[in-house]
């Protein structure tokens, strides 16, 4: 479990490289299918699994018109919704993130162009670096036809232009419910910056995302 893991920076490097030796391009395509932006709308909200919910986290809470992100579970039921039960692997969680964030600043689009150039490795299945098990997979939990329309014509577009030297395995399934995760897990890169899962694992994406993409980043 990634909570006993103290000393291993030698692996952690190697796995970093290999976690990242997937993507082929720094040029990373927008969403040529995206919900436009607007004025008009309410704050949305999307459910996106990449791993370790701490990374996730971190990165989505950085961007501009996020208001609100919180790390939890997604895919099963209520009553297993807790981490020691979900590291189990047996309960059909997947570590989560919810993102809430106003239309008219960012478009779910580039939350999904963040998502997989930056948040995580989607051509990784059932893992993501040092952590293995489907509470680990790569899934996005549509909300609504518009948001399954979006991910599933990027993902194509992603694999047609060849964005990774292996193809995307990210699920796009139906969203049924979101669980919190318990109170020590929330905003838990912040509190805990010098944990060595978060210095190898979580820090390069924030450094990634700030050089990648500056202008959907807060100042």
């Amino acid at each position: 479990m990634r909570k006993q893991f103290i000393l291993y920076s030698a692996l952690a490097l190697l796995i970093l490289g290999l976690s990242t030796s997937a993507r082929q391009k720094v040029d990373f395509p927008d969403a040529a299918i995206d919900i436009p932006a607007s004025t008009t709308q309410k704050d949305q909200k999307a459910v996106l699994a990449g791993g370790c919910f701490w990374g996730v986290e971190a990165v989505f809470e950085r961007l501009k018109g996020v208001k609100k992100i919180v790390a939890g579970f997604a895919g099963g039921d209520k009553s297993t919704a807790h981490y020691e039960t979900v590291s189990t692997g047996r309960t059909g969680h997947a570590e989560s993130v919810e993102i809430t964030y106003d239309p008219a600043q960012i478009t779910y689009g580039q939350l999904l162009k963040v998502y997989f150039s930056v948040a995580h490795d989607p051509t990784e299945l059932n893992r993501q670096g040092p952590d293995e098990g489907t509470q680990y997979r790569s899934t996005i939990f549509y909300m609504n036809d518009d948001q399954k329309r979006v991910a599933e014509a990027y993902i194509s577009q992603l694999n047609e232009a060849k964005i990774f030297s292996r193809p995307v395995a990210t699920q796009v399934v139906p969203f049924h419910g979101f669980y919190a995760a318990e109170s020590y897990h929330q905003h838990y890169l912040d509190r805990n910056p010098n944990n060595p899962y978060i210095v190898y694992n979580d820090l390069p994406k924030l450094e990634q995302l700030k050089k990648q993409y500056p202008q959907l980043c807060k100042r």
